[in-house]
């Protein structure tokens, strides 16, 4: 068995996914296929004896067209090509509504284009602006026609249906205008224009952030660097990545990136594996210890053999891991799209009905059309078009006030449905930057005198710890005292001359090193740090241990009180890390949360999160690093910060932009108060067809109640006003509070 992933064109919207789906897992040979519109992807699993050229057949033969096996190198297209004819058509849309309806709103008329006195020039000026729409969404158009041939029809078919349908009655009265007649008000060009308008409106919001995932995939990649030193007998020599082999001796000095994933054979050094771990603090390597592309040597001179080159690397896993949990996502199917599929033939069925009963109990042939005209026309599906797109949109431009960025409209749905959230430690419930936390001083220094002391000599070291007390040095705005003789510590700490004294900074292997005693008062001192998940550093001032300083990364100001809401809400609440246990615990148990899963790999995690899934758990992931990614498109509902890696920014269906987790809580506010306003929306536009349809059909004739196509169409533009200003009471909430 094989499997690739297939970049796919000519897929416009959900039927298209279907469509395809269903066609290749028809194909003998095929086991599996899985195809997402976002990505414009096929993943396929296959029998050995298919080859590529076979896959690619059958997805020609399915009205599609393959563009090669997926690339993360590949460019990204360009949007500008979608947002100027959509600019451009909204302008068109607003003059079509100028003319057809502006007088009866007050509007001033355009003389030449006035209906009653010029019905030719109004017809035809309203004829010619509808062509380009028409042609704008013949995607619609085909999606639609095959749909309907395919038995499924969805969204795509109820549009195609009645803006085709109006469009032809128009175009028939369009004629008898030009031969006399004073059937101005029988033009439905409008509806044709603002059906196309505000579905490819829709979709474009829908699909603006398709191509950010590819554009993540392609910087991940270029974390690990392009050169590496090769080292043959006693000559290092500097070589591209793709001229290196397994079993080759390389060599990474201070500050460089290791090349290729590989074991180290000689020296050692603490490495910065952060984007693969989720851990704070580099971790210490020696002899027999395996790195990873793309980790950071903090301090150390290191030779590795390469083990793993190429798409055998963790990077290359991640990425492919990405991939794969996107595709295979399953996307939520709208409620709409879903009565949709039954709405649509029962209407044709209808409205044939009607043609054929006009006839058999002594209506015209042109009267008999009129009415199967008018039960298309009135059961036009703009209203239950706009129903679920207008409400989201409206909720996600109030959304993004509060600093919540929804990629897609189907997040709003799924939402309501978590009942598991997921966090990641560092960097989510964290803030992913070590601090100082506490100091323990028993010099004659003050805290602060201490601290610049400390801070002065970290000044000159890359370690990410150095980072804590630049923190402070700039939150202070002091000045930092000069250092002489600096000396690099491997492994150990730090060195050097403050005011002619010997000063020391470090772990405690500096007591070692220096051939003294470590102080009771801070031996006792030190345990009560460790069991807050601190590191330790050491200020020793001519052998004399002055006094010692706990970092840690810190939980985020609103992380506790974030968690006791969502356990209020009755969702299970998780921390999985990549931190070590002792530390995870600690955090977990300062934020109220009692189940913890740590010391896991990003493929551990994915594991993890599929295992809810397979129990029926609906699973929000939050996460901010690159080893999240692979479980941030996995759980149903992947959230991340904007001060986020760019993969997991562009893994998630939820960006908290102002980095706050309170807006988790938000989140699920916003989901419930949306659905209720769509449920809302979709009822009346429900109603109002149970309402207009019998009406149509004539039913209500011997009460003296009837309908000719112009009401239709001012009942359905009436239908969908309603839908419109139900959707706007969404921007005049002050908070989504439940």
């Amino acid at each position: 068995m094989s499997k690739v992933i297939l970049n796919i064109k000519g897929m416009t919207c959900s039927a298209c996914q279907v469509g395809l789906e269903k066609y290749l897992n028809k194909q003998k040979g095929i086991i599996n296929a899985n195809v997402n519109l976002v990505m414009a992807q096929a993943t396929i699993e296959y029998e050995d004896y298919l080859t590529l050229a076979d896959l690619e057949r059958f997805v020609d033969e399915a009205g599609f067209e393959s563009a090669g096996l997926f690339n993360p190198l590949e460019e990204k297209s360009n949007d500008k090509e979608k947002i100027v004819p959509l600019i451009i058509l909204g302008l068109l849309a607003l003059l079509v509504l100028y003319i057809s309806m502006g007088p009866m709103i007050g509007l001033k008329e355009i003389s030449f284009l006035s209906m009653h006195k010029y019905p030719i020039n109004y017809a035809l000026s309203l004829l010619i602006l509808t062509i380009p729409f028409l042609i704008y969404g013949l995607d619609i158009f085909k999606s639609g026609f095959k749909n309907f041939y395919h038995k499924t029809p969805n969204m795509d078919t109820l549009v195609t249906l009645g803006v085709i349908t109006s469009f032809i009655y128009s175009i028939v009265n369009f004629i008898l205008i030009i031969n006399g007649k004073a059937l101005v008000m029988n033009l439905y060009f409008e509806s044709c224009v603002i059906i196309i308008y505000f579905i490819k409106l829709g979709r474009i919001i829908d699909n603006a952030s398709k191509e950010k995932t590819k554009e993540a995939l392609k910087e991940l990649v270029q974390i690990t660097p392009t050169k590496a030193l090769l080292k043959k007998k006693d000559e290092v020599v500097e070589v591209t990545i793709d001229e290196v082999l397994k079993k080759d001796n390389l060599v990474c000095k201070p500050g460089m990136k290791i090349a290729v994933d590989g074991v180290i054979t000689k020296g050692e050094a603490h490495i910065d594996e952060a984007f693969i771990t989720g851990e704070a603090i580099p971790s210490k390597k020696k002899v027999n210890d395996k790195v990873v592309a793309g980790s950071l040597n903090i301090d150390g001179y290191i030779e590795y053999e390469a083990l793993k080159i190429g798409k055998d690397s963790t990077i290359s896993e991640i990425v492919k891991l990405v991939v794969e949990a996107t595709n295979t996502k399953a996307p939520v199917q709208r409620l709409a799209d879903k009565i949709s599929s039954y709405f649509v033939p029962s209407i044709m069925l209808i409205a044939f009905m009607t043609f054929i009963f006009n006839l058999i109990f002594g209506s015209s042939f042109n009267e008999s059309i009129k009415a199967f005209v008018t039960v298309l026309v009135v059961a036009c599906p703009c209203s239950l078009g706009l129903a679920t797109p207008l409400a989201v949109v409206v909720s996600m431009g109030t959304a993004t006030k509060k600093g919540i960025l929804i990629k897609n409209s189907a997040t709003l749905e799924i939402i309501s449905k978590i009942d598991t959230v997921v966090f990641d430690k560092t960097g989510s419930l964290t803030y992913g930057n070590l601090q100082i936390e506490q100091v323990i001083n028993k010099s004659n220094y003050t805290d602060e005198e201490l601290l610049l002391k400390i801070a002065s000599i970290e000044a000159y070291s890359t370690h990410p710890i150095a980072n804590a007390f630049k923190i402070y040095v700039d939150k202070n705005n002091v000045s930092l005292e000069k250092v002489d003789d600096f000396l690099n510590l491997p492994g150990i700490g730090l060195k050097g001359i403050i005011d002619k004294r010997e000063v020391y900074v470090g772990s405690e292997k500096l007591f070692t090193k220096l051939k003294i005693k470590e102080d009771a008062f801070l031996a006792s001192k030190k345990q009560e740090l460790e069991n807050k998940a601190n590191s330790l550093i050491y200020l020793i001032e001519d052998k004399e241990v002055l006094g010692l300083v706990g970092i840690s990364d810190i939980a985020r100001s609103e992380a506790k009180d974030t968690v006791k809401k969502l356990l209020a809400e009755k969702k299970d609440v998780i921390m999985l890390t990549g931190d070590n246990e002792k530390v995870a615990n600690i955090m977990a148990k300062k934020l109220g949360i009692k189940r913890v899963i740590a010391n896991v790999l990003p493929q551990e995690k994915t594991k993890f999160i599929k295992e809810l899934l397979k129990k029926d758990k609906s699973v929000l992931m939050v996460g901010d690093g690159i080893n999240d990614a692979p479980s941030l498109a996995t759980a149903s509902i992947g959230v991340s910060f904007n001060s986020g890696t760019d993969i997991a920014v562009d893994s998630a269906d939820v960006i908290l932009m102002n980095d706050n987790l309170d807006n988790i809580v938000n989140l699920f506010n916003i989901s419930s108060k949306t659905l209720r306003i769509i449920k809302q929306n979709l009822f009346w536009a429900f109603f109002y067809n149970i309402c207009m349809v019998p009406i149509a059909v004539g039913l209500l004739k011997p009460f003296g109640i009837s309908m000719n196509p112009s009401f239709a169409g001012i009942a359905m533009t009436l239908s969908s006003l309603t839908v419109v200003f139900n959707s706007l009471r969404l921007r005049k909430c002050k908070d989504f509070k439940r």
